[in-house]
């Protein structure tokens, strides 16, 4: 009996490893949701939105390494997907989507869910999109777009009209004008030459005051960047996506650098004279040495990234790992550590006035204290992912990641409502650990609150039931409130920001998940003692105070001007933001009451 070309199409994924698609069933992909049904050999995961099955795919690639695969529907179905597929781009996840279209003969013709989805995906997959019109074609298109997405870390797509679908699949003819592609690929080893290797050597060992910024493309060279940092008495920053690159317990680990960064970071790039950058994107130059005050070496695959944000005197194209590995032996093992000594002194300051700052009172509950009383209960290799709003603030900050723990937000994109889908997605690949989303409500009302029905509908197929929703409900689109205060010199603009007051924890408990409100801040800790003790999913709905202050490492002349002008304005809740302002800003420099 002939197979269909949906029926080769979802054989090939199986083939190319695919256990898992994430997606939303539609008329115009129906061929390829028959032969999943048929096959029964790949995971189809309903989503309640195309754009949260994209999230899905992007972090299943981020927290697997694997592929990440969506499919969606022609039309609507299709552009839904975009917003997710941007995210894997701008953080170079491989994904693949897959799209329905309406029939051959129907193009053209201005008929019902026509896009043209060629130009529409050409800039989000713009290294590998087409559109099949004959089923010997199939083949080859599969076969580039996988190998294309995960050779070159990128988003590709597959376009297959409805009609193609439920054809019979044929082999390509062996004759001009056609293609005979194969399966399977193997990731290069790139390390650079070794001249180029003495270069970079040469100007690490010069240096007295080494920082080290890591990034996603780190993630899998923890060991090498601690072995390098140990030998040049480094100090190391994280970019947000390379959080999990080193654990926080490490005493020369400031943590995270930008705006949402920590203090020891910021010093660490104001007082290097050596910049060693491995695998970071990291976009806010601000952050970064003076140009002329540090020399630079930097590593990464992408060339493209290369001295793009601080002028590297060493550039090197090459896998983290594999390069560090080779990088090491020429490093001349550091004997003055004074300066990595004085960073370690900047951590120790700082990890105090964190705690102070978590702790200080609030309205109802400081924000900050919802991470910090997490942070010590995490489980071993959890998984946390985080929402683009301020809770990302306390993400950066408070959270202390330990040896073996994953996480993760949309970070080239920034966009809210990932971090449901993350979490999701995370559970479906690691069953076994702890998940925990840490949400804003302004991305749960987007679009999170639905995708818990996702939790529900499949929680018991995971074995168990610890996966963490933690909202912060503080009916403020806080993060952007924050932006126009300090960048703007805006007052809030309540008609806005305000967002509507929704029983989060009520709602988890009306779908059959575990539901906990929290109004009160000696209830925190508790709650997640609860909450990661439950064997059914759990919502904590955190109410937290707006006006707790987001404070940068360091604030500008320009910034704290702006913040004034707001203030001066006549800001709807300035009585309050003066009052945690002086909190936060007073936590570091007076003595705590008991």
């Amino acid at each position: 009996m002939a197979i269909t070309v949906s029926d080769f199409l979802v054989e090939r994924l199986r083939q190319w490893g695919v256990t898992r698609i994430f997606g939303y069933p539609g008329d115009g992909i129906n061929g390829v949701f028959g032969a999943l049904r048929r096959a029964g050999s790949i995971d189809f995961v309903q989503c309640r939105h195309e754009e949260m099955a994209a999230f899905m795919a992007s972090v299943h690639a981020k927290f697997t390494g694997e592929l990440g695969v969506c499919i969606a529907t022609s039309g609507p179905g299709a552009s839904h997907l975009l917003t997710g597929l941007y995210d894997a781009r701008m953080d170079h996840m491989p994904v693949l989507a897959i799209v329905g279209q309406q029939a051959r003969t129907a193009l053209g013709g201005h008929y019902q869910q026509e896009l043209d989805l060629v130009s529409m995906f050409k800039d989000v997959a713009g290294a590998f999109v087409q559109q099949a019109a004959a089923p010997s074609q199939v083949r080859h298109l599969v076969d580039r777009a996988v190998r294309t997405a995960i050779g070159e870390r990128k988003v590709t797509a597959l376009i297959l009209p409805n009609d193609l679908q439920e054809m019979a699949y044929e082999e390509p003819a062996r004759a001009h004008g056609t293609l005979h592609s194969g399966i399977g690929f193997s990731k290069p080893k790139v390390v650079p030459y070794d001249a180029d290797l003495q270069r970079a050597a040469d100007a690490l060992n010069a240096g007295k005051k080494v920082a080290i910024l890591v990034g996603a493309g780190a993630l899998q060279a923890g060991e090498q960047v601690q072995a390098v940092a140990e030998k040049l008495g480094a100090g190391v920053a994280k970019a947000l996506l390379g959080k999990a690159v080193l654990p926080d317990d490490l005493p020369w680990v400031t943590g995270c650098i930008g705006l949402l960064g920590t203090e020891p970071s910021f010093k660490l790039m104001e007082e290097c004279d050596t910049l060693l950058m491995i695998g970071s994107g990291f976009p806010y130059a601000e952050f970064l040495p003076k140009e002329g005050q540090a020399r630079g070496v930097q590593i990464d695959l992408a060339p493209d990234m290369l001295s793009l944000r601080y002028p590297m005197e060493v550039n090197l194209v090459g896998d983290a790992a594999d390069t560090l590995a080779a990088l090491l032996p020429l490093l001349e093992e550091k004997t003055q550590r004074s300066w990595q000594h004085k960073v370690e002194s900047w951590r120790k300051d700082w990890d105090k006035k964190l705690a102070k700052r978590a702790l200080t009172s609030a309205d109802p509950i400081n924000p900050q204290r919802v991470v910090h009383e997490l942070s010590p209960r995490l489980p071993d290799n959890a998984i946390i992912t985080s929402d683009s709003g301020s809770c990302a603030n306390w993400f950066a900050r408070d959270l202390q990641i330990r040896e073996g723990m994953q996480c993760s937000l949309s970070g080239g994109l920034a966009s809210m409502g990932a971090a449901v889908p993350y979490a999701i997605a995370a559970k479906f690949a690691h069953p076994e650990r702890s998940v925990i989303a840490l949400v804003g409500d302004g991305a749960m009302q987007m679009n999170n609150m639905a995708e818990l029905i996702t939790v529900a509908k499949y929680w018991q197929q995971w074995g168990n039931g610890r996966w963490i929703c933690a909202v912060f409900n503080n009916q403020d689109l806080n993060q952007v409130t924050w932006e126009q205060r300090v960048m703007e010199g805006d007052p809030k603009f309540a008609a806005s920001q305000d967002i509507p007051d929704v029983p989060y924890h009520l709602f988890a408990i009306s779908i059959g998940l575990k539901g906990i409100y929290v109004g009160r801040e000696e209830d925190v800790a508790p709650a997640w003692e609860e909450a990661l003790a439950s064997d059914v999913p759990v919502l904590i709905d955190f109410r937290t105070d707006p006006d707790v202050p987001p404070l940068p490492p360091h604030m500008t002349l320009e910034q704290a001007k702006k913040f004034a002008s707001a203030l001066l304005q006549g800001d709807p809740n300035q009585a309050g933001i003066i009052k945690q302002t002086a909190k936060q800003l007073l936590s570091g420099v007076l003595p705590k009451r008991d």
